[in-house]
């Protein structure tokens, strides 16, 4: 009897923080959208949420793609003022401007975004709220951005908590499996650069490194793009960082393949070659 009542397996797709190399993750989801892959289930921390609110409204690849190319630095932080946190009205009015000042309860999939509360310290694993709002908490990295004001809570970005959220959508949504991204893998911790933004997002990369960790042991495969030639703060190579998603999806895309059909292959860390295109 309890073979006819077994619920039908839940794969979520989780993607992580790295600020602009982020857009990885669009290449990711084309890779799964050419092998009709697709997600009910959605979790992101700081650009992964961005990204992952964008892809739970049901904006395809190509649509976010487009989106990225006519994306400047001067778009998401408005600020010029040095050593002064930038307000995070411009990742509001991305969202608000391309998908609507929405609550997340109203996107098409199942989504999470994760932040991280300044007043308690605590983890926030947002299911429902104001879909902005939430997102630009997620993506406030500190010094970077002004936390986020919202209800009670004081939102900064969630990667000083849980980077890559691998274990969010087993608690919120109760999903079996997880297929994670994570844009920081082959990324050095530090940096040589002696310019502020570079040093504090060296540091909060090493702070995140520890926290990545069980982002690796809830997820049951994680995609590694290789993004280290890339910095964090620059979106002078959006092609690139792209088309660096797409390759490490379609190199693990047999393993993605069996996991959703059944057959459980725990794959964390693999090699391969680049192969040049242009989206």
């Amino acid at each position: 009897m309890g073979f006819f009542n077994r619920k039908p397996k839940r794969v979520a797709l989780v993607l992580g923080g790295g600020a602009t190399r982020g857009l990885a993750h669009i290449g990711v989801i084309k890779a799964l959208e050419e092998n009709d892959i697709s997600f009910d289930y959605v979790a992101g921390t700081s650009v992964g949420s961005l990204v992952g609110a964008f892809y739970s409204a049901g904006l395809t690849s190509d649509e976010m793609i487009k989106i990225a190319k006519n994306l400047k630095v001067k778009d998401i932080k408005s600020g010029i003022i040095p050593l002064v946190p930038s307000k995070t009205d411009g990742i509001k009015n991305l969202i608000i401007n391309n998908l609507g000042d929405i609550d997340i309860s109203q996107l098409k999939r199942h989504f999470c975004a994760v932040a991280v509360d300044v007043h308690s310290g605590n983890e926030i694993d947002f299911t429902s709220g104001n879909l902005a709002n939430i997102v630009a908490g997620s993506c406030s990295v500190p010094g970077v951005f002004q936390p986020v004001k919202y209800g009670d809570y004081l939102l900064h970005d969630g990667g000083l908590a849980n980077n890559i959220p691998s274990n969010v959508p087993k608690i919120v949504f109760d999903c079996d499996k997880v297929i994670a991204v994570d844009v920081n893998s082959t990324r050095g911790q530090g940096t040589e650069s002696d310019k502020f933004f570079d040093t504090l997002l060296a540091s909060m990369r090493i702070m995140m490194k520890s926290n990545s960790l069980k982002g690796y042991l809830n997820g049951d495969i994680v995609i590694q793009p290789d993004l280290k030639r890339f910095k964090s703060t620059k979106l002078d190579y959006v092609d690139e960082m792209i088309m660096e998603g797409y390759n490490a999806a379609i190199y693990q895309m047999d393993s993605i393949k069996n996991l959703i059909n059944g057959k459980v292959i725990k794959e964390k860390i693999r090699k391969f070659k680049v192969n040049k295109h242009t989206f």
